[in-house]
């Protein structure tokens, strides 16, 4: 990778990790993964729509468009191109599948740069008070994933 791309890459990531300031609970909710993806509800309900949008687009919480482009949310400035656009993604993954992505992509892509966003260990370079702590809670998670899976072709 080269020096400029790295250090994108790492500001992103850093934007992302750094600028959360949602009070988190040391203890990450326990969830079963099923074929790859997270069947059940991390919460043991819905998420909701709007709130997830909200997340999606909020630059100190979920950042997502920092990386992404949503065709849906037009009047959001300055969205990404480093990764795919999130247009269809709920056609392309199942509700468990993206539950999975936005908890720990990884699992799916283990080249990606885009981070977990619940969970709190096995992580690098994380500032001091965000160390043991997700960057979204198991609601925001939730939201996210009710959002994202209303973007269909």
């Amino acid at each position: 990778m080269k020096k400029a791309e790295t250090f994108w890459a790492a500001a992103v990531v850093a934007l992302t990790l750094g600028a959360s300031g949602a009070a988190f609970s040391s203890e990450l909710v326990s969830y079963k993964v099923v074929d790859g993806g997270i069947p059940e509800s991390l919460t043991g309900k819905a998420g909701d729509v709007a709130e997830g949008r909200k997340t999606v687009i909020a630059r100190g919480l979920g950042n997502c468009l920092a990386c992404h482009q949503v065709s849906v949310l037009p009047d959001e400035p300055f969205q990404g191109d480093v990764a795919p656009p999130l247009d269809g993604v709920a056609d392309r993954y199942t509700v468990a599948e993206l539950r999975m992505l936005v908890v720990n992509p990884k699992t799916m892509f283990p080249d990606t740069v885009m981070p977990a966003f619940y969970k709190a260990d096995g992580l690098n370079r994380v500032a001091e008070k965000f160390q043991g702590k997700p960057i979204l809670t198991a609601q925001q998670v939730e939201d996210v994933v009710a959002f994202i899976g209303t973007l269909k072709e």
